[in-house]
């Protein structure tokens, strides 16, 4: 019986780089390393059978890859795509589980307040969407949709009735401009707030460097050496800030905040100097206003609106605060809590720029009309631009 001639075999110079980094790339998996390596022989003019006896492989194996290179080139020596195994769930079968992801445990009368892939499974199961299927299977479903129903998220509706305005007085301010008029140079905005109940947490054992390899190592067991509460008024567009450390909040210590910056200049002789807070207890409503008007004629009080202390300015700095001086918190009393924010606000007004506030006005409409658009969806909840 004749024996049928070996597939000629002419690759490209292209192709030949490739299959020699094929044939001998430490990072080649092994089938395609011989499937490679049968190619170069053929290409070399050798016989089927020659190959085979060079590479120990199987006549047919030599044959069949040399055949496939012939016709296809280098795609040909990839394995052709595999049925595999039947899916053991219908498309149905997973949308409905993605669904169930999508409401509320409460809903089905699962005593959860979220769910979990494990949840999930079994509730899948009870329900007779399944007979059965596995966490990490429901892990996959949901990954497809990018679903992750263990997270939440809070939100808040606008209650504000002039939220608009006075959010927009607020970033006026910012953009240096008041009633529709610039501000002048000798014209200063502040922005001040209280950051309450910094504790000094004594640890039982001292806080460890970090070392090769190793974090900084700071011990659980503390002794409570009380709290206290920072006041700072941040000057928005020069970056300095004036604070001061109390026993507690209040009006009288914010009113020490307000002389301890405006006896100084360039605030004592400014033509104004606006300060924006929020709507705590210690500089709430227009009694507050009246109060530090009639204490320095010069200052005007703007109110952020309520729930909206983001749009304060110093709420940014209260938060380098948090995460460069007191965590972790290990201080051996109070005194040292108060000298370490004054070293550091020391520090900070030596080489602060003022931060890059990029929410506008353009940005504060564009909010409300996503809001807007959120609660036409949703008859029930208050209207954005009711409550604006």
């Amino acid at each position: 019986m004749p024996v049928a001639a070996a597939c000629p075999i002419a690759p490209t110079a292209t192709e030949r780089r490739r299959l020699k980094k094929a044939a001998w790339g430490h990072k080649t998996p092994h089938q395609l390393r011989l499937r490679a390596q049968i190619v170069l022989h053929a290409a070399r003019g050798r016989s089927n059978a020659r190959i085979a006896r060079e590479t120990g492989l199987h006549l047919d194996t030599v044959r069949r890859w040399r055949g496939r290179f012939s016709e296809h080139g280098l795609p040909g020596l990839n394995d052709l795509r595999r049925s595999g195994r039947p899916p053991a769930f219908t498309a149905l079968q997973a949308a409905e589980v993605k669904a169930l992801a999508c409401r509320l445990p409460a809903e089905t009368g699962v005593p959860l307040s979220r769910w979990s892939c494990p949840d999930l499974a079994r509730e899948a199961t009870a329900c007779g969407i399944v007979t059965f299927v596995s966490a990490s299977t429901v892990r996959r479903w949901l990954g497809r949709d990018a679903l992750k129903p263990w997270q939440h998220q809070s939100w808040i509706f606008i209650t504000e009735p002039d939220f608009k305005a006075k959010a927009q007085r607020v970033l006026d301010l910012y953009a240096r401009t008041w009633q529709g008029e610039p501000l002048g140079d000798d014209e200063y905005v502040i922005s001040a707030d209280e950051k309450t109940s910094i504790q000094a947490r004594c640890r039982c054992h001292p806080t460890l460097a970090p070392g090769q390899a190793r974090a900084m190592r700071v011990n659980h067991t503390y002794g409570r050496g009380g709290a206290l509460a920072y006041l700072a008024a941040y000057d928005v567009h020069h970056a300095t800030v004036t604070g001061r450390c109390e026993a507690r909040t209040g009006i009288v210590p914010f009113m020490n905040l307000v002389a301890q910056v405006m006896s100084h200049e360039p605030y004592a002789s400014a033509k104004r100097v606006f300060w924006i807070v929020d709507n705590g207890s210690s500089h709430r409503g227009q009694k507050a206003a009246g109060r530090l008007t009639a204490a320095f004629p010069n200052a005007v009080m703007v109110h952020t609106p309520v729930h909206a202390s983001w749009l304060n300015q110093v709420e940014i700095y209260f938060s380098v605060v948090q995460r460069k001086v007191v965590t972790p918190n290990d201080f051996t009393d109070l005194n040292e809590v108060a000298d370490r924010i004054r070293s550091f606000e020391d520090r900070y007004n030596a080489t602060a720029q003022p931060f890059q506030w990029k929410f506008t006005t353009s940005d504060l409409d564009d909010l409300l009309a996503r809001l807007d658009r959120h609660t036409a969806d949703h008859p029930e909840e208050p209207s954005a631009t009711t409550a604006a």
